[in-house]
């Protein structure tokens, strides 16, 4: 098992996975993800605390990953404290789950070597520039994320390794022919549908609210109408790309720098050369004496090109008479780059050369000398090397300043605004959650919620956003979190109770007609007596979405009606309306032999996605979790 486990890890679906794992902490930042903490654990699992500072992290990440996908929208439902309160949970589940892969993949014995980090290191797309890997761009990035490289490698060891045991049970899976095919028919099953629909709307008018139940409703669920801390801001940001540099770049600074770095602009000698192949190890005799004798051929004049068709065990190359097109130093074998840059003249033929592929006889076709890139290709790249440098310089002068002044005249910004020659930006009062970008990193808005500089109003030192891109901020107006008051919300308290108290009296009358439709009326005769109509879906499909999800689910989990007898049921819905159900048929396709290899993937995912879900829970179920109630996150 632990060999297929390690197996799955070097696939391409480990990889994807990782990458995708990677690339969503990069754009959410989870600085400080392994660090320690002495507070309260948001959970423990079998003793191994998980801390408050790793959940911090997480549920920062999840929050960054759901603005990024619902966009604005996302202000209105994390307004929400049942949702929000559903995504912290969310977020200790999966820690919980992490920490219990972690511990089976230790005890499996599972490990991810030095040199398999390393590779996927440099596999990772995020890190690379023109397809080569960049250091810089590497050490730029784990910074963004508040990492340090071993830090860094630490932690994607530990998602290797947990990808390892995912890989390993999903690879472990499989269906027979006969459970796909029963798992399609339930897909494209369909059934034939009657329902009434009974709206809350209709029963308001019914409805009365005293100024009482408002007040008593308001008293017990304050936490409802909870406004936010707000702050108001002013800051300076200064971004090295966005600098007019000091001094403008001539032509004569341009040709000066190209005289300084010739040497970076060099085109390294190139060689079109062909050869012929004899296969064979470095003791095999009897290759070695074949092509010894078709050297001598050569040497008596034998056409190379044809030789190397003939005779050439390099089936690519001999197709093309031998040709290996051009090579560079550091391409080839080093025991064939060598005897081909070796040959002085072009025609000129090696003696014959061992390598660990056999043994060659190589021909030099073509030579093209080391060279220098002429100043006129080079001088735009050069210039904008130059006006960057340039730009860098100046920013790191003006940052100099700005945290200068910032300091001594720290109860404004606009001294350091001038140094800088830069706008003093500010903002209305704003939720945290609210703050607008470069503000709404978590290491900005830990510093502006800062005692310092929430309390006593003084300007930040200057915080980095990314490289070469700083800011500095003051609050200028805060107000406390609060709740609202009664008379603010008391409309909105109303409208609450009155669409509770509708669909209260839609789920009784509902109840009592599903009793009359029991006991043998007709659901027409029951519409007509609600001034309602009677609607009919043919072949309702599991993925209708133009009727309440309620009833299509309700609808698929009703058994199939007997002979001239209807299945019944009474549905309650999400928006507090409620519906009277008649199923009178379960229609079952035909499914052939042959399934769609798209679907066909489909399903096994599902069945994999299932059953995993299944090991995780096993696996909780067998540990000892503990989930102590604490506020592990207060929403703003």
């Amino acid at each position: 098992m632990l060999e297929k486990i390690r197996e799955g890890s070097q696939g391409p679906a480990a990889k994807i996975i990782l990458g995708v794992v990677i690339l969503s902490f990069a754009l959410a930042g989870i600085g400080g993800y392994l660090g320690q903490t002495t507070e309260q654990p948001v959970a423990e699992v079998n003793g191994v605390k998980i801390s408050q500072t790793e959940f911090s992290r997480a549920y920062q990440n999840e929050r960054a990953r759901l603005e990024q996908q619902f966009g604005e929208y996302f202000t209105q439902i994390s307004a929400d404290p049942a949702y929000m309160a559903r995504i912290r949970k969310g977020v200790v589940d999966r820690l919980v789950q992490q920490e219990l892969q972690n511990q089976l993949a230790t005890e499996l014995g599972l490990r991810v070597s030095d040199e398999q980090v390393r590779n996927a290191i440099l596999e990772m797309p995020y890190f690379q520039i023109g397809g080569q890997f960049s250091n810089d761009r590497y050490l730029q990035l784990i910074r963004q994320m508040n990492f340090q490289p071993d830090t860094f490698r630490e932690y994607l060891r530990e998602e290797m390794t947990r990808t390892q045991l995912v890989s390993a049970v999903a690879g472990t899976e499989f269906m027979l022919t006969s459970e796909l095919k029963k798992a399609v028919a339930l897909q494209q099953q369909t059934r034939d549908l009657d329902y009434v629909l009974l709206s809350k709307e209709s029963f308001k008018s019914q409805v009365e609210v005293a100024e009482q139940e408002i007040e008593d409703y308001y008293q017990l669920n304050q936490n409802l109408f909870q406004s936010p801390e707000r702050v108001a801001l002013e800051y300076l940001e200064l971004k090295a790309d966005e600098i007019e540099p000091s001094k403008v770049i001539s032509e004569e600074d341009v040709l000066a720098y190209y005289e300084e770095s010739k040497s970076q602009y060099l085109e390294p000698e190139k060689r079109r050369v062909s050869h012929v192949l004899i296969e064979g190890s470095a003791d095999d005799a009897e290759a070695q004496q074949k092509a010894q004798d078709i050297l001598s051929e050569l040497k008596s004049g034998a056409d190379f090109a044809q030789i190397a068709q003939t005779q050439s065990d390099d089936i690519v190359s001999a197709e093309l008479g031998g040709d290996l097109d051009w090579i560079e130093r550091d391409m080839m074998d080093p025991e064939f780059e060598e005897a081909a840059f070796s040959l002085e003249n072009v025609g000129d033929i090696t003696e014959v050369v061992t390598s660990e592929f056999g043994f060659h006889v190589i021909k030099l076709t073509d030579i093209q000398r080391q060279q220098v890139k002429a100043f006129d290709e080079v001088k735009d790249e050069l210039r904008a090397e130059l006006e960057k440098a340039e730009k860098i310089d100046t920013f790191y002068q003006k940052q100099t300043e700005v945290a200068e002044l910032a300091f001594e005249v720290s109860d404004s910004l606009q001294d350091a605004a001038i140094a800088a020659d830069a706008e003093v930006k500010k903002t209305q009062l704003l939720a945290r959650n609210a703050l607008p970008a470069p503000l709404n990193s978590p290491t900005v808005t830990s510093v502006i919620f800062s005692p310092e500089v929430l309390e006593d109003r003084v300007n930040s030192d200057v915080l980095e956003i990314a490289s070469e891109h700083i800011v500095v901020v003051r609050v200028s107006d805060y107000q406390a979190a609060s709740t609202k008051p009664l008379e603010e919300v008391s409309a909105q308290i109303k409208e609450t109770l009155i669409n509770d108290k509708a669909s209260e009296l839609v789920k009784e009358q509902a109840q009592e007609l599903f009793a009359q439709l029991q006991n043998g009326s007709a659901l027409d005769d029951i519409a007509q007596a609600q001034s309602v109509e009677v609607k009919s879906e043919s072949a309702l499909k599991r993925q209708t979405y133009t009727i309440a999800p309620a009833i299509v689910s309700e609808a698929f989990q009703l058994p199939h009606p007997e002979e001239d007898k209807a299945q019944l049921a009474m549905v309650e819905l999400n928006n507090g309306d409620a519906a009277l159900l008649k199923l009178k048929a379960v229609n079952s396709p035909q499914i052939s032999d042959e399934i769609d290899p798209q679907q066909k993937q489909s399903i096994s995912m599902t069945h994999v996605n299932k059953n995993y879900n299944v090991f995780i829970a096993a696996l909780e179920a067998k540990a000892q979790v503990q989930r102590p109630q604490i506020n592990v996150v207060q929403e703003n």
